[in-house]
């Protein structure tokens, strides 16, 4: 069966291809009426994705997904002339401190370790001086049980947080979400994973000028070779594969609407 691959959405400004509906554009400049989960996607992801129901289905079923990975930028760049920008976890994490200062708001940080929370703590005290933050470190563990997810959502309710930033890894990160969304009072959520690290310099970020050509994905591999070598030498050639399959499909689904269009 040959699916709708691609389409415009012009009112939303995003890009569908495959089942994932992708931003093109995001910026937050207020909080949203009704609670939203921001997820980000990129081609590690999507490959898991392909089967990892669970988290296909957390990012299918996302308010919001953004193109967190150079790969999928330039796949609908070169195959598909959709032009829009490489958007991380960590930039839409300062665009909405950013914001949520000037509205004096609450965010909480959940996952991370004591230490890393605590150095987020302090510098977003230092930075964004009219937001409250609150604090939770997860146990490490593969999955949670109903009574540790429990009380995760009873720490950050407790704390009536307007933002919920999740930082556990992917998918871990994003099934979570998915899973209690309904039970969290928070009005957005956002699992932005290798985030927390970046902002509490745990981990150093690419340079600016790596991010701008698209070699941020390099700068992280040379960093930590042992838990990104997967990512960039297995996912992203079955991403690249993934996306040239889809558009021979599409070329071949266009073909043969036209020629059903002459023979009817």
């Amino acid at each position: 069966m040959v699916r709708l691959l691609f389409e415009n959405n012009h009112f939303m400004d995003a890009f569908t291809l495959w089942n994932y509906s992708i931003s093109k554009r995001y910026v937050f400049d207020s909080l949203p009426a009704k609670k939203t989960i921001i997820n980000t996607i990129n081609p590690h992801s999507w490959v898991i994705a392909d089967r990892d129901e669970t988290f296909r289905a957390a990012l299918q079923a996302s308010d919001i997904l953004l193109p967190d990975g150079i790969g999928v930028v330039l796949a609908a760049r070169l195959l598909w002339n959709e032009r829009f920008c490489k958007m991380a976890g960590y930039d839409l994490h300062r665009m909405v401190l950013t914001r949520l200062n000037h509205q004096s708001g609450r965010c909480f940080y959940l996952g991370a370790s004591p230490e890393v929370l605590e150095r987020i703590r302090q510098k977003v005290q230092k930075e964004f001086p009219h937001i409250e933050v609150g604090t939770f470190t997860p146990p490490f563990r593969k999955s949670f049980s109903a009574v540790e997810s429990r009380q995760m959502v009873q720490v950050v309710n407790a704390f009536k947080p307007d933002v919920l930033f999740v930082g556990m890894t992917a998918p871990k990160q994003e099934k979570w979400l998915y899973q209690h969304k309904s039970q969290i009072d928070a009005r957005l959520m956002c699992a932005i994973g290798g985030a927390f690290d970046f902002y509490a310099e745990t981990i150093p970020r690419a340079p600016k000028w790596m991010i701008q050509y698209g070699l941020e994905w390099l700068f992280r591999l040379v960093k930590e070779p042992q838990r990104m070598w997967k990512r960039n030498l297995i996912s992203t050639p079955l991403f690249i594969i993934k996306m040239l399959r889809l558009k021979l499909r599409y070329k071949e689904r266009v073909k043969e609407n036209r020629t059903k269009i002459i023979i009817e």
